[in-house]
Order: C-alpha cells, then structure tokens, then sequence
C-alpha cells in the first residue's frame, strides 16, 4: 500500500524545482579570482583540455666515446655549423681521466649550457665509437653523456649508434710483419 500524501508532495517539490527561475549570471559568478581560473580549468562537458604542443629547437649531439677520450660536438640540423663543443680533456688535468664518466658528464654540462643559451630545446644524439678495426663499442662516457642531457632538461629525440662498422675488414696498421718494436 502506497501512502499518497507523501507521493503527491514529492511531485509538487519535482515541479517546484524545475519551474524555478534562473539566477542571474552576476551571482553565479565565483568571488576569488582563483575559483574563476579553476572554473575556467574544469571544461562543463568532461573533456580533457590540452595544452597547445609546444615548439622545440633541435640540433644534433655527435659524441664520440673511446676508452681514452670523450668528444661532444653540438651541429644544427644539417651538420653543418658547429654549436657548441666539449671534451673530457677540457675538463680534466690528468691523461688517464679523459674518458671517465665524470670528465663526459661535465663536458656535457658545458654543452648543453652553450646550448640552452642558444634557445636550443631538444637533442637528437648520434653515438659513434672508434669502430673500424678498433673498439666497436662505445667507451664509458657515452652513457654519462646521454644521462646527464636527459637530467638537464634538454629533450632527446632520437639517439642511434654511427659507429663505423666495415662490411668486410678494413686492414689494421703494421703491415705483414706486423709492429716492430
């Protein structure tokens, strides 16, 4: 059994509700300056609103890395015309500490704030080790290199390995006899 007393007042108050007039826009309007950029944020529809892309500046960082040295040389696009360049042995005193990570980390440092005074934004790395008929893998400052662009704030496009690697063999120095001492 259905008491309708009760079911007739939740009708009126349904009516009620939806016959009310609108309010005027003046008092839908938050007061603090901060509610209107959070009502502005928050789209009525539920979509998500983007951020426009943002625009970078790229360049290219060749490094080269052996078991001796480290080499970085910022180019534009092209290749062409050198940014900015830096080596283990700008950094250290000592031969046998050119190619260290710490020697490549702060040679990069040098570079990328050469470069962000450029307004450039974002490297594409080119790796490349001594190759040919030496070492085929990169010494252990390119990846402190790498590391330490990516912790500075410079975007990384693409890093990918140049190193000289011969189909055949390329011959080694010393002729047949080999090095004579």
């Amino acid at each position: 059994m259905v008491d309708t007393d009760k079911t007739e007042k939740i009708e009126k108050a349904a009516t009620v509700a939806t016959a009310a007039p609108a309010a005027p826009a003046q008092a839908a309007a938050p007061a603090t300056p901060a509610a209107t950029v959070a009502a502005a944020a928050a789209p009525a529809t539920g979509e998500v609103r983007r951020l426009p892309p943002r625009e970078y500046k790229w360049a290219i960082c060749h490094v080269f890395s052996s078991k001796n040295d480290t080499i970085i040389t910022l180019t534009d696009l092209s290749g062409a015309e050198t940014i900015a360049k830096g080596t283990g042995g700008m950094i250290v005193k000592a031969d046998r500490e050119e190619g260290k990570p710490y020697a490549a980390m702060q040679a990069a440092a040098k570079v990328v704030n050469e470069a962000k005074n450029r307004g450039i934004t974002g490297f594409h790395i080119r790796v490349r080790a001594p190759g040919g008929h030496g070492a085929k893998t990169p010494g252990a400052g390119a990846q402190a290199v790498i590391r330490s662009i990516a912790r500075m704030g410079i975007r990384i496009g693409k890093i990918e390995d140049v190193t000289p690697i011969p189909t055949d063999t390329t011959k080694r120095p010393g002729g047949r006899r080999g090095r004579r001492v």
